[in-house]
C-alpha cells in the first residue's frame, strides 16, 4: 500500500461515517433535538465553531466523524434534550443515520452507473460444450430467472450463486430474446483439468491473481504476481492469449510447462493438471454493463442498491448459520486495507476506473454500514430502537439505568468483538 491510496482510503470511510452521522443530525435538528457537537475526525480538535447551540469541530484524526446530542445516554430535564421528545421523532433520529447510508448508496449507484453502465443481465460469453449451450442459449440473451430466482442485475446472478449454489441438479432458465421468453432447461455438469490459476484475462500481462489453495500450481511454486509468459514454449504475451492458447489446447492430464516471471527474472515449472468436476451455469451474464438513459440510470441505481442490500443480509445469514466465521469480517483496518488495495489494482487502467471501482466498493460498504448499525444489538443504532419501541408498545420507558447497563455490556463485548476484528485484519494484511 503506498500513502496516496492509503489516504483515499481514510477519506472514502471517513466520508461514509460522516454521511451517517449527518443523517442523525439532520433528524436531530428536525425533531429540535439539541446537537452539542457535530465533528468530523476524531481525537483532539484542530479547528472549531459555534453556531445557535452547535459546536462543528474538525479534529486531528481524519477518521469518521460523530453528532453529539443533548441527553442522549442520561437523563436531562432540558426541552430539548433526546429523551424529552416523542418516540416517533425518537425514532427518526436514530434511523436518520442508516437511512442516509442507503440514500448515499443510491446517489452513488447513479454516479456509477453513468460513468460505467447498468448491470444489465445479458449474456456476454456462452462456454462451448457444456449445458447452455446445448440448451440454445446465445450471447446476447437477457437472462431473467434461474432456478425460480428473479433476475433484474447482473449482480442478482452472483448473489443466487452465494445464496443457493448449484448442486447438480437440473438448472432452468428464463431467458428474454428479440422481446420474447424461453425457458431451458439442461444439465449443468462440468469437468476438466485444470492448473489452478485465476489470471488477468485481458490485454495486459497474464499476471496471476490467485491460486486454488493445494492447486498443482502451487504445489510447483508459483504465486499470486508471478506473469505467465509461455506454455509449452508458446509465447503468451497477454492474459488474452494465455486464455487463447488453453481455449484452443485444453489440459488433459499431461504435464504442461509453465514458464513465468517475477521479479524481472524467468523461471520454468511443470505442472501437471489436476482432473476438476463442478455445477457450472454455462454462461456469462454478471458483469455486463450498457449505457441508458436517464430513467435507466434511476432504475438502474435502484436495484444496484438492493442487491447491496440482499447481499448484505445474504452475507449476516451465513454469518449467522456459520457458513462465514468471525475471520471473514473486517473492520475499519480491513476496510481501508480493502478500498487502499481497489485504488493500486485499478492505477494501471487509467484515473476513471479507478473511480469507478471505489463508487462500486463504497456503495456496498455504504449499504453494509447503514444495515449493520440497524442490528438490534446493544450499543448499536438497532439497539436503541429496540428499547424506543418497547417503549412505545408499554407506553412508559425502560428504566434509564437498565437500558443503560444493557447498551454498557454491549458496548463491551461490540469492543471485544472490534479487537478480535482488528487483529484479523492487521493479521491478514502483514500475512501471519
Amino acid at each position: 500500500m503506498n500513502i496516496v491510496s492509503i489516504i483515499i482510503a481514510i477519506l472514502v470511510f471517513s466520508f461514509l461515517v460522516i454521511t451517517h452521522e449527518l443523517g442523525h443530525f439532520l433528524f436531530a435538528k428536525r425533531a429540535g433535538i439539541g446537537v452539542t457537537e457535530f465533528s468530523v475526525g476524531m481525537g483532539p480538535r484542530i479547528f472549531s465553531t459555534v453556531k445557535g447551540e452547535t459546536r462543528y469541530s474538525v479534529k486531528a484524526i481524519p477518521f469518521g466523524g460523530s453528532c453529539m446530542m443533548v441527553g442522549e445516554d442520561e437523563a436531562d430535564p432540558a426541552p430539548n434534550a433526546f429523551n424529552n421528545k416523542t418516540v416517533g421523532e425518537r425514532i427518526l433520529t436514530v434511523v436518520g443515520g442508516p437511512l442516509f447510508n442507503i440514500l448515499c448508496a443510491f446517489i452513488l449507484s447513479v454516479f456509477l452507473i453513468m460513468g460505467a453502465g447498468v448491470n444489465t443481465p445479458k449474456v456476454y460469453s456462452v462456454n462451448a460444450g457444456l449445458g447452455a449451450e446445448a440448451a440454445g442459449i446465445q450471447v446476447g440473451d437477457i437472462i431473467r430467472n434461474i432456478n425460480g430466482h428473479r433476475i433484474t442485475t447482473g449482480g442478482d446472478i452472483v448473489l443466487m450463486q452465494i445464496s443457493d449454489p448449484l448442486d447438480g441438479s437440473d438448472v432452468t432458465v428464463e431467458y428474454e430474446r428479440n422481446g420474447e421468453r424461453n425457458t431451458v432447461t439442461y444439465d449443468p455438469h462440468y469437468e476438466a483439468y485444470r492448473i489452478g490459476i485465476s489470471y488477468n484475462s485481458g490485454a495486459g500481462s497474464a499476471e496471476i491473481g490467485e491460486l486454488a489453495e493445494g492447486s498443482p500450481a502451487a504445489a510447483a511454486g508459483l504465486k499470486a504476481g508471478d506473469v505467465i509468459t509461455a506454455v509449452d514454449g508458446t509465447a503468451t504475451a497477454t492474459g488474452e492469449a494465455l486464455m487463447q492458447y488453453f481455449a484452443q489446447n485444453p489440459p488433459d492430464g499431461s504435464e504442461i510447462t509453465v514458464t513465468y516471471e517475477r521479479d524481472d527474472t524467468s523461471y520454468e515449472a511443470k505442472i501437471t493438471p489436476a482432473f476438476y468436476e463442478a455445477s457450472v451455469l454455462g454462461f456469462e451474464a454478471a458483469y455486463y454493463r450498457e449505457k441508458t438513459g436517464i430513467g435507466g440510470t434511476l432504475i438502474g441505481a435502484f436495484r444496484q442498491a438492493v442487491y447491496y442490500v440482499k447481499l448484505t443480509f445474504v452475507s449476516l445469514k451465513m454469518l449467522f448459520t456459520g457458513s462465514a466465521g468471525l475471520s471473514d469480517m473486517s473492520g475499519p483496518v480491513g476496510i481501508v486495507s480493502m478500498i487502499s488495495d481497489t485504488v493500486e489494482e485499478s492505477a494501471s487502467s487509467g484515473i476513471l476506473d479507478v473511480v469507478l471501482n471505489i463508487l462500486n466498493l463504497s456503495i456496498l460498504l455504504s449499504v453494509n454500514l447503514g444495515i449493520m448499525n440497524l442490528l438490534p444489538l446493544p450499543a448499536l443504532d438497532g439497539g436503541r430502537l429496540i428499547f424506543l419501541i418497547v417503549e412505545g408498545l408499554r407506553g412508559k420507558p425502560v428504566p434509564p439505568d437498565k437500558e443503560g447497563m444493557v447498551h454498557m455490556a454491549g458496548f463491551a463485548l461490540l469492543m471485544l468483538l472490534m479487537v478480535v476484528v482488528m487483529f484479523n485484519d492487521i493479521r491478514r494484511i502483514v500475512g501471519f
